[in-house]
């Protein structure tokens, strides 16, 4: 074992079991940890006698609550975001190109980056305790970490939902958004690793002990909402999602009118832009390195590290969003963000 203060790699009979060990910072992803998990699974890619890789969380409350923030809120005006991006992304696209079971237990919160290490596993496994957001929006960035591939798996408009609101799901929404595959009790966890840290070398024997603990799921929010989400967010735009909106004068959509509002309209319209763009994209790098450009621009802009202050620096949640309204942002200034500049990491070459 490798017991090492941020992350613990463990050899445990046939299975390496990733444990993300922070769990008094939410287990939050440091540049430090996104390396060693990159190089470890790897490793283990090309080690015959791991069959599978298991990823958890420490602690009780939290597999991961995203990357470590309040670093790239102090590293402003270096190159730290974009050394801090290439490698979180090269990581998601070694899981998602993953030759061997990757088993995500996505138990207690998982947002932001803390998705991009579980939801592109080929086993995805929710709990009573989950709680799945992509909350970028609010902090003046857009869902990255390959979000704008899983979140067009979600049934109809239910992605663009997701990606502009912001919205908690529980695990029966998670199962439903087609975010997870499994639900199970979280205290079956600890069986489920030992039994499969003794299966042998066959695909389906993973299968097979999963369902041995999965459980069945109560009744999700989203499903009771798809009708009324596929009309209003199926517009052309940002501000006809609104005026869509209002014209249902309910309780919910005026609810969601107000958390739209909260976000920065910057935000709002690059992960308008990037869920519909994303759409005509074919391949999963492709799509990660359209985030990239993304991610990069919002580093070298202003949103970013205000939503930052007013979260987790200042914690006075009233952040001035420049610009301020959603009509005050150009199509023209949204190109920036999409438009290829010189030397982008290649990640088609994720395993260099």
């Amino acid at each position: 074992m490798n017991d090492n203060t941020e992350v613990i790699f463990d050899h445990k009979g046939s299975i390496g079991l990733i444990t993300l060990n922070r769990p008094k910072a939410l287990n939050a992803l440091s540049l430090s940890m996104v390396k060693m998990i990159h190089a470890q699974l790897l490793n283990w890619e090309r080690d015959n006698k791991i069959f599978a890789v298991v990823i958890q969380g420490a602690g009780d409350k939290t597999f991961c609550a995203g990357g470590d923030i309040r670093v790239l809120y102090n590293k402003r005006g270096t190159d730290y975001g974009q050394i801090y991006y290439t490698n979180e992304y090269l990581l998601n696209v070694t899981i998602f190109n993953f030759s061997k079971p990757f088993i995500a237990l996505m138990d207690g919160v998982v947002m932001g980056g803390g998705a991009g290490v579980s939801v592109h596993g080929s086993h995805r496994i929710v709990t009573e305790r989950t709680l799945f957001a992509m909350p970028e929006t609010s902090i003046g960035l857009f869902p990255d970490v390959g979000a704008s591939w899983f979140l067009l798996k979600c049934p109809g408009e239910i992605g663009m939902y997701l990606g502009l609101i912001g919205a908690r799901l529980s695990a029966a929404d998670c199962l439903y958004a087609k975010i997870a595959d499994y639900y199970m009790k979280s205290d079956s966890l600890d069986l489920l690793i030992n039994e499969l840290s003794a299966i042998s070398n066959q695909p389906g024997h993973i299968d097979d002990v999963i369902s041995k603990y999965t459980n069945k799921v109560g009744l999700n929010n989203l499903s009771e909402k798809k009708e009324t989400i596929d009309r209003c967010f199926s517009a052309e735009s940002i501000e006809k999602i609104i005026e869509n909106l209002k014209s249902e004068d309910d309780i919910w959509s005026k609810e969601t009118i107000d958390s739209l509002n909260k976000m920065s309209p910057t935000s709002l319209k690059i992960t308008f832009r990037q869920l519909r763009k994303a759409r005509t994209i074919e391949e999963f790098e492709n799509v990660v390195a359209m985030e990239y450009r993304m991610a990069n621009r919002c580093f070298n802009g202003h949103d970013l590290f205000e939503g930052i202050r007013a979260v987790v620096v200042d914690k006075d949640r009233t952040p001035k969003w420049s610009p301020s309204k959603v009509d005050d942002i150009s199509e023209e200034d949204i190109d920036e963000y999409f438009t290829q500049k010189p030397d982008e990491p290649d990640f088609y070459n994720y395993k260099i």
